[in-house]
């Protein structure tokens, strides 16, 4: 049987960037992905948004992943010419009554040790945004937009170079645990099965996690590794309206933060575009439903109130791979060596959704810690 030292499951921009990382410690990696090219799932259907570390709690994987990842992903976005620009946020309360969430963000931002955070009075939010009705906001200077598809490039070329085999249109299908690690069988798109070795397993496969995890025996209910998969849809601001609003704009956040809110994001062409909504979905599906402009223009029209309705049209939508329950507060990332349930050199990484474009590079490092840490390689 052909042996392997790490095996991949995703090639993503987190699987990518755990397999550059590892193809430092190893010499024979293996990355699966059952899509015919690499982040063709939520690593390529997002804001392209670099967060800076504002929203989740302190001490939590997310604030620490977000905040050293986005220092890292800015450095390797100018070592390797991938497009970004550093666009600032505001996060703005609309009224009075959302003054004190604000101050709240700013609290929680300043003990996640988020740099060059302040605190914005209407004349301040004018000054940045002339055109956002508020009355105060949080400004987050080294919030940021990044090219996505080019970072998904540049991370699998990468892997290429350091000899990583990244196999396109292969699933796994059984994952068997042996005293040298575990069998995987996969199957490639002509249903063709196979079976190798591998040391090491970790599971990168985002809304396919809570099944990779289940294939070696975990109860993902009971683990609390179940995806609930959540989608949103983003609309297109035209009729020239796009230079309307210079950097992000977002709203104060949705109760225990389950969602960022409807949001205004500029791309690296200037184009403007509001989303995502959110709502919870049992097939996967990319559609973007033209009747749900009205619910958006509703939505914004209070922070944004240059919209009319017809400035809206679709544009497109991404699918996060939520580990709680609709209406249950938001929960962290899930990096866990599985040694504790007798499947020592498996490394499941479930429900990594934002910050997780923010984090890629700091979560492939985190990674690479926990194996060098327990071991496995040796």
């Amino acid at each position: 049987m052909v042996r392997v030292d790490i095996t991949i499951i995703g090639a993503g921009v987190v699987g990518l960037s755990v397999a550059r990382e590892l193809g430092l410690l190893a010499n024979n990696v293996v990355v699966l992905e059952k899509e015919p090219g690499p982040g063709r799932g939520i690593s390529s259907r997002n804001s392209e948004v670099i967060h800076s570390g504002i929203y989740y709690p302190a001490e939590s994987l997310k604030a620490m992943l977000c905040v050293n990842g986005s220092k890292m992903l800015y450095a390797f976005c100018q070592d390797y010419g991938i497009p970004f620009k550093k666009a600032g946020k505001v996060i703005v309360a609309v009224d009075k009554s959302e003054e004190q969430a604000v101050e709240q963000l700013y609290i929680r931002g300043m003990g996640n040790h988020v740099e060059g955070l302040r605190l914005f009075d209407k004349g301040d939010l004018l000054k940045a945004e002339p055109n956002v009705n508020g009355a105060c906001a949080l400004f987050s200077p080294h919030a940021g937009i990044i090219d996505s598809h080019r970072l998904i490039k540049v991370l699998e070329a990468h892997c290429l170079e350091l000899g990583i085999a990244v196999i396109y249109r292969n699933s796994l299908v059984a994952l068997e645990k042996h005293p040298s690690g575990f069998v995987c069988a996969a199957c490639d798109d002509r249903g063709q099965e196979y079976t190798f070795l591998s040391r090491i397993v970790i599971n990168a496969a985002g809304l396919s996690s809570d099944r990779i995890a289940s294939l070696a025996g975990i109860d993902a209910d009971a683990s609390g590794y179940r995806i609930f998969p959540v989608k949103g849809e983003y609309f297109r601001v035209g009729r020239g309206k796009q230079r309307l609003v210079n950097g992000l704009v977002y709203p104060v956040p949705e109760k225990n933060i389950t969602g960022l809110g409807i949001h205004a994001t500029k791309d690296l062409s200037g184009s403007l575009r509001l989303g995502p909504n959110a709502f919870p979905v049992e097939t996967l599906s990319y559609d973007v439903d033209p009747s749900h402009s009205r619910a958006f223009y509703e939505n914004a029209r209070h922070m944004f109130p240059f919209l009319e309705p017809e400035d809206l049209y679709s544009d497109m939508a991404g699918i996060r791979p939520k580990v709680q329950k609709p209406g249950e507060s938001q929960k962290d990332f899930i990096i866990s060596h599985e040694d504790g349930r007798g499947l020592p050199g498996m490394i499941n990484l479930v429900g990594i959704e934002s910050p997780g474009l923010t984090a890629c590079l700091a979560i492939g490092r985190h990674v690479a810690n926990m194996i060098k840490d327990a071991g496995l390689l040796s």
